[in-house]
C-alpha cells in the first residue's frame, strides 16, 4: 500500500482542435523535461488523520479539517508560503506536504492516541462530544472535562518522523 502521496507532475493538456472554444482561450500545458525526471519528494516527516470507522461522511470531513488546523498553529514550519495564481490573486499558504487520511476502530484510536503521547509527537483531538457543541470555548471544555485514558475520540491528527507516525498508526489503514 502507497503510504506517501506524492504530487504527480502535470500531464499535457491534448491540443484543441481550431474549432474548439478552448483552442482561442486556453494554451496547453507544457511539462518541463526536468519534472520528468525529478525524482519523487520524500518527505522525513509525516502528516496523518486517523478517524473513526464508524463516522458519517459529513463528520469525517469536519473532523479532518478540524485536526489539521492545531497541527499548522502548533508545528509552523509544516505550512509553505502563500500562492497566487497567474493573475496575482493571493491565496492563503498550505501545508507543504501530504496530509494522509486513515480509519480504524474505536480501539485503533485509543491505542494510537496513547502511542502519540508516549512519542510526546505534535497530536490534535476530536471526541464525540465536540458534535455537541458550538463554539471553540465549549469545545475545549468538552475535551478538558474528561481524562486522556476516557476520551471518545473519533479522530486524532499526528505529526512527527515517518517511522514514529506510521508506528502510532499500527492496526489502521487508509481511508477509502
Amino acid at each position: 500500500m502507497r503510504t506517501d502521496r506524492t504530487p504527480l507532475s502535470p500531464s499535457p493538456t491534448p491540443s484543441a482542435s481550431p474549432e474548439s472554444p478552448a483552442a482561442d482561450t486556453a494554451p496547453p500545458v507544457s511539462v518541463s523535461p526536468a519534472a520528468d525526471t525529478a525524482p519523487p519528494v520524500r518527505f522525513d516527516t509525516k502528516i496523518a488523520v486517523l478517524l473513526r470507522e464508524d463516522l458519517e461522511t459529513w463528520q469525517r470531513l469536519n473532523v479532518t479539517a478540524f485536526l489539521v488546523s492545531g497541527l499548522g498553529t502548533a508545528v509552523p514550519e509544516l505550512v509553505g508560503e502563500p500562492y497566487a495564481d497567474a493573475d496575482g490573486t493571493p491565496y492563503l499558504p498550505m501545508f507543504r506536504q501530504p496530509v494522509l487520511v486513515f480509519e480504524g476502530t474505536k480501539e485503533n484510536l485509543t491505542a494510537a492516541h496513547t502511542r502519540a503521547l508516549s512519542r510526546a509527537l505534535p497530536a490534535s483531538v476530536f471526541t464525540s462530544d465536540l458534535f455537541g457543541t458550538g463554539n471553540d470555548r465549549d469545545n475545549r471544555a468538552a475535551v478538558r472535562a474528561v481524562g486522556k485514558d476516557n476520551l471518545d475520540l473519533v479522530g486524532i491528527a499526528v505529526h512527527g518522523p515517518r517511522n514514529a507516525v506510521d508506528k502510532v498508526l499500527k492496526g489502521a489503514h487508509m481511508h477509502p
